[in-house]
C-alpha cells in the first residue's frame, strides 16, 4: 500500500500540473486574439502593404533555400541578396557533349571563386544538339541562367570557294610535319567560327560583353569582390586577356601577308595609338607571332561587331587560310585588337589566376597572392615567351 502522505503529494502535483496547462491555454488564446486584432487594425491603416496575417509572418521568416540547384546553392542564395550590380554580359562556352565532365569541374571552380556572388548567365554552343543528359548536369552546377544553342550549319561548314580536296591534302601534309592540330578538320571549323561568327549567334547577340570559358580550365584566385565585366565597362576596355604566347609559325605561313594587304586596303580601320610594335619588331614588315591566348578572353562585343573587324575577318575568310593552313582565332583576334584598338583599350587581367593545360598565369604580387591558390613559379616562362612582357612595356 502507498502511504497516505505520499498519495497526498502525488495528488497535489497532478492538480498543479493541470492548472498550469489551463493557464497557458488561456494566455495563448489572449495573445493570439490581440495579434489578430492588431493585424486587422494595421490592415485598415495600410490595406495594400499589409492585407493578411500570413504576409506579416512571412516578412519576418526568411524564404526557404532552393532545393534544386548545384553544389553552391546555399552561398549563391545568400550572396544573391546583395543585389550586386551587373553588366549585360555572359559566359560563352563552345564545346561538345563529350566535354560534360571537364565542363562541370570548371563550372564548380568558376562558381566558387566568382559567379556564386555575381550570377552571370552561361551560353553553351555546339554544332550538334546537346543531349538532355548534358543539359541536366550542367544546370545542376549553377543557380544562374543557362542557355543552350545550336550553331547554324552555314557557320560551321566550308565556304563554297574552298577546294576541299586541296584542304585535305594540306591537312595531311601538316600532320606529317607534326603541326599541332594540323590534321584536324573540326579544329579548323572551330577557329573560323570563333574568329567570325560566335558573336553573331542569336543567344550571344543580346549581350554587350562575353567571357570565353573552356572546359577543363581552372581559376585560382578569389574574385568575389572583383567583377571583370564591370572593370571592362567602367574603364572602357574592349579586350581583356591573361596569357600571351607566340603562335606556331607553321600554322600561319601567309597570315601576315594578308594582314599587310588589309592595312593597305583599309587604313581608316587602323587606330592612331595602336599596338603594332607589340606584334612586330620591324614596324609591320614581319609578324613576331605574339598573340593573346584566346581560350580566355573577355570582350566588348561591339569590337567584334564593328565594321573594321568584320572587314578584317571577311578578307581573311576569302583568302581561305582557315582551311588551307590552320589559322587560329587567337592570332586573328590579337592582330585585330593590336591594329584597330587604342592600346589603352586592351587590358591584362593580372588578378585572374588562370590555367589551361600546361600554361598558367598566377599573380606574383604579395597582395594578390593572399587571394590565390597557385604558385607563380608555374607561370609561363617569360624568358622563353616574351610576348606578355613586351606588351606590358609598350
Amino acid at each position: 500500500m502507498i502511504p497516505r502522505r505520499l498519495t497526498a503529494r502525488i495528488l497535489l502535483f497532478a492538480l498543479g500540473f493541470f492548472a498550469g496547462l489551463i493557464f497557458e491555454h488561456i494566455r495563448n488564446t489572449t495573445t493570439n486574439t490581440s495579434a489578430v486584432t492588431h493585424h486587422h487594425q494595421q490592415a485598415q491603416l495600410h490595406p495594400v502593404a499589409t492585407n493578411t496575417l500570413t504576409t506579416d509572418i512571412n516578412s519576418v521568416i526568411p524564404p526557404p533555400l532552393p532545393t534544386t540547384a548545384g553544389p553552391n546553392t546555399y552561398t549563391a542564395h545568400n550572396d544573391a541578396q546583395n543585389n550586386t550590380p551587373k553588366v549585360n554580359a555572359a559566359f560563352v562556352v563552345l564545346l561538345q557533349n563529350k566535354d560534360l565532365h571537364d565542363m562541370r569541374k570548371t563550372m564548380r571552380n568558376l562558381e566558387a571563386v566568382f559567379n556564386r556572388k555575381h550570377g552571370y548567365p552561361y551560353v553553351f554552343l555546339n554544332n550538334v544538339p546537346f543531349t538532355e543528359h548534358f543539359k541536366t548536369h550542367i544546370r545542376a552546377m549553377t543557380t544562374a541562367p543557362v542557355h543552350f544553342g545550336l550553331i547554324p550549319k552555314e557557320h560551321w561548314s566550308y565556304p563554297s570557294f574552298i577546294n576541299k580536296t586541296q584542304a585535305a591534302l594540306n591537312r595531311e601534309d601538316m600532320e606529317n610535319r607534326n603541326v599541332p592540330y594540323g590534321e584536324s578538320e573540326s579544329y579548323r571549323h572551330m577557329c573560323r567560327y570563333m574568329s567570325g561568327f560566335i558573336f553573331r549567334h542569336d543567344l550571344v547577340q543580346e549581350y554587350d560583353y562575353y567571357w570565353r570559358v573552356e572546359p577543363g580550365v581552372s581559376f585560382s584566385c578569389d574574385l568575389l569582390d572583383v567583377d571583370p565585366f564591370m572593370i571592362m565597362k567602367s574603364k572602357k576596355y574592349k579586350y581583356g586577356f591573361t596569357i600571351a604566347l607566340p603562335e606556331f609559325v607553321d600554322t600561319i605561313p601567309t597570315l601576315w601577308e594578308n594582314v599587310k594587304r588589309f592595312r593597305k586596303l583599309h587604313p581608316e580601320h587602323i587606330a592612331k595609338r595602336n599596338s603594332l610594335e607589340w606584334i612586330s619588331y620591324d614596324k609591320g614588315d614581319t609578324y613576331n607571332n605574339c598573340h593573346f591566348w584566346s581560350n580566355f578572353e573577355i570582350v566588348d562585343t561591339s569590337f567584334f561587331r564593328s565594321k573594321a573587324y568584320l572587314d578584317f575577318f571577311q578578307l581573311l575568310d576569302d583568302a581561305g587560310g582557315f582551311f588551307y593552313e590552320r589559322w587560329g582565332d587567337a592570332p586573328v583576334h590579337s592582330i585585330a585588337a593590336a591594329l584597330m584598338l587604342d592600346r589603352r583599350q586592351i587590358h591584362f587581367f593580372n588578378e585572374i589566376g588562370y590555367r589551361h593545360g600546361l600554361y598558367e598565369h598566377c599573380p606574383e604580387s604579395p597582395e594578390l597572392q593572399l587571394k590565390c591558390a597557385c604558385d607563380p613559379k608555374d607561370n609561363v616562362d617569360w624568358v622563353q615567351f616574351s610576348c606578355l612582357r613586351r606588351f606590358l612595356e609598350i
